[in-house]
């Protein structure tokens, strides 16, 4: 990933502006609330810490770009005084009149209002445009299960899906009980889960196998450096040639753009990890290849070695069948809401293998931006709905210095009749502050580690499964000790 995002560094600028713009609404929406409600603000920041450049406007808001690009702030002293933590003077806060608990709890959540907002009109865009889907990512059938699986400390051992009799063909219904309609529906249920039994991790499937479902319970294993959970199995599809580079290996055998494998070695292609495991076997022997042309069945001869290296070394790209569907934005947004939920539940939960160092910062984010600006623009724009429904969901929590902190704290002073004592509600946002900035901090560690091992050569076989891209944590928040 990393040496794709160096050799383009306008896919960088695209991942960093995307990200910016989500953070830039969610302020917005702060902003502008205060002003609808009659709320003071002091300051509109993009990033923390000691100001780039800014300007100030006749209302005396100061708009300004920051150093440290983690998120962002509207400064409202009415409804937090940041004192310390922004480099201003608390005393300013208390010369200003109370607002009301109404004011407080439509200028705390107005931020994630905003980012939903531009989530939907972007998933309305997706609506209209559609969106093209792999055969690979638009079924839940299985199309290949592995023998044995690698372990995250190397040891290869039986695969989970091998020994519970999973099988080619069998369609994937529901995963512990959650529907199942797209592979990354699969993905997400076995790496997501939190099931176990007696102790073991599990996971229960149901299929589909000549019409009739079955259910079958797996031990999903931690594999790849990532230890993340995994059974062993990749999706149906057809791979086909997509284009040949002239005068390369695979052009002298003899394929042509368009090519549909059949079999090789009399072994039926209906993965991607069967052409894989399938063409590095020519290191030993020759492979005879069938193909579909125009329909009509042509063999091929893999002389040995020809594709000792994989399918890369032929000289060829691969791809599948694709469908262009058109989700309704809702539908989109709400799938985001359960991902994004998901994502969180399985961080709290003590059975889940998924801590934070599985999860994407700023430098994450930032790079899988730029991994789907080379992808094309319809991706960005899928991943930017994406991390506005994620900013949205993690900032309404009810969490000090987060957006659901500042309602919980102003629903409190309501209940009680006056608010809480602000050295306890300073005591707890500072708190918080410093907790938050270690995430961040300690996530970005992750991602940096990730970015360097994926530079590196694969010194590993791969796994049937592809694992999802790491959850974003992407808070942008006022980190600011609220005055309920």
């Amino acid at each position: 990933m990393l040496d794709s995002i160096l050799a383009n560094p306008f896919s960088l600028l695209v991942g960093i502006a995307c990200l910016g713009l989500s953070v830039l609404v969610h302020e917005l929406g702060h902003y502008l609330a205060a002003r609808w409600r009659g709320v003071v603000a002091t300051r509109f920041s993009i990033g923390f810490g000691p100001r780039i450049c800014g300007w100030t406007d006749r209302r005396g808001t100061e708009f300004r770009l920051s150093w440290i690009p983690l998120g962002g702030y509207v400064a409202l002293p009415q409804l937090a005084d940041m004192g310390e933590l922004e480099g201003s003077e608390g005393a300013e806060a208390r010369k200003l009149p109370p607002i009301g608990y109404l004011d407080k709890v439509i200028v705390s959540v107005a931020g994630a209002f905003f980012n939903v907002l531009l989530a939907l009109a972007l998933a309305s865009v997706l609506w209209i445009a559609g969106q093209e889907v792999g055969a690979d990512e638009a079924t839940t059938k299985i199309g290949y299960v592995s023998p044995t699986i690698k372990l995250s400390d190397g040891r290869e051992v039986p695969s989970p899906a091998a020994q519970a009799g999973l099988q080619i063909g069998d369609v994937i219904r529901s995963i512990d009980g959650q529907r199942t309609t797209q592979w990354q529906d699969v993905l997400e249920g076995i790496v997501f889960g939190s099931g176990s039994v007696d102790g073991k991790r599990a996971v229960f499937f149901v299929i589909e196998r000549s019409g009739q479902p079955q259910t079958i319970a797996l031990t999903p294993l931690l594999a790849s450096e990532e230890k993340v959970r995994r059974i062993g199995i990749a999706a149906f599809c057809e791979p086909k040639v997509h284009s040949v580079t002239p005068d390369s290996p695979g052009a002298k055998v003899g394929f042509t753009a368009g090519d549909r494998f059949e079999s090789i070695d009399g072994v039926s292609i209906r993965s991607f990890a069967t052409l894989d495991e399938s063409l590095k076997s020519n290191a030993k022997r020759p492979l005879q290849v069938r193909v579909l042309r125009a329909g009509q069945a042509v063999d091929l001869s893999l002389p040995t070695g020809t594709a000792s290296g994989g399918p890369g070394k032929l000289g060829m790209l691969f791809t599948t069948d694709s469908v262009t569907v058109h989700v309704d934005p809702f539908t989109q947004l709400a799938a985001h809401i359960r991902r994004t939920i998901r994502t969180l539940w399985s961080l709290i939960n003590p059975r889940s293998d998924i801590g934070l160092d599985k999860m994407g910062g700023p430098i994450g984010i930032i790079a899988n931006f730029s991994q789907a600006a080379q992808a094309g623009v319809l991706v960005v724009i899928w991943m930017t709905i994406l991390i506005n429904i994620a900013l949205a969901v993690f900032n309404l929590l009810p969490i000090p210095v987060l957006d659901g902190g500042h309602v919980v704290f102003a629903t409190i002073a309501k209940v009680r009749g006056r608010p809480l004592p602000i050295n306890v509600v300073a005591s707890l946002q500072m708190t918080f502050v410093v907790l938050l900035l270690s995430m961040m901090l300690y996530v970005s560690f992750f991602d940096v580690r990730r970015l360097a091992r994926d530079r590196r050569p694969a010194a590993e076989e791969k796994q049937p499964e592809q694992q999802p891209a790491p959850a974003p944590v992407v808070p942008a928040a006022e980190p600011a000790p609220a005055k309920p």
